[in-house]
């Protein structure tokens, strides 16, 4: 009992640990970036590649996609990412790990520089609409500044009209 008991738990954990990875010859650009470690300039290089034909295997992969090599393939396999279902079983040697660490913070780098171009651009555009929102509300208070001057014109001209047109009724009552 207590063996069927630890065989469905072995089970349960199994499809859970598939459930999370990541199979580069199937997954969208967004389940890519989710795997830690791979960025949108990693995620384009795979894509690219994959669009040629799907990758064999790990060695096929590596081959392939640029900045990557066994030892980032070792993180990347650690992090989710499969192969046709297969982790990564490569021995890691300690140049590799040194190529492929420049290379992740080379990512990381121009990841991180496109984001901040976006949040620039973005905070450039949402600058320029508050400004003609601005612009928008000082137009507006301008037009209804006009409209009262032109209706106390208006309201005038009418005082004096009125005004004229009482003096001769008044001096014909004389």
């Amino acid at each position: 009992m207590l063996k069927k008991i630890l065989a469905l738990l072995v089970a349960l954990y199994a499809a859970v640990a598939m459930a999370a990875a990541v199979d580069v010859n199937k997954a969208t650009d967004a389940e890519l970036d989710a795997v830690k470690g791979i960025g949108p300039v990693t995620t384009k290089a795979i894509t690219a590649e994959r669009k040629k034909g799907a990758f064999k295997d790990w060695q096929d992969f590596i081959d392939r996609v640029k900045g990557v090599g066994e030892a980032r393939a070792a993180k990347l396999s650690a992090e989710g990412l499969t192969v046709n279902g297969e982790a990564y079983k490569g021995v890691t040697a300690k140049k590799d790990d040194k190529k492929d660490t420049k290379a992740m913070a080379k990512d990381e780098k121009k990841d991180a520089k496109a984001t901040a171009k976006e949040e620039k651009k973005e905070a450039k555009a949402e600058a320029k609409a508050e400004k003609k929102q601005a612009e928008a509300k000082k137009d507006a208070k301008e037009a209804k500044a006009e409209a009262k001057k032109d209706a106390k014109e208006a309201k005038a001209d009418a005082k004096k009209d009125a005004a004229s047109a009482a003096k001769p009724a008044a001096s014909a009552k004389k």
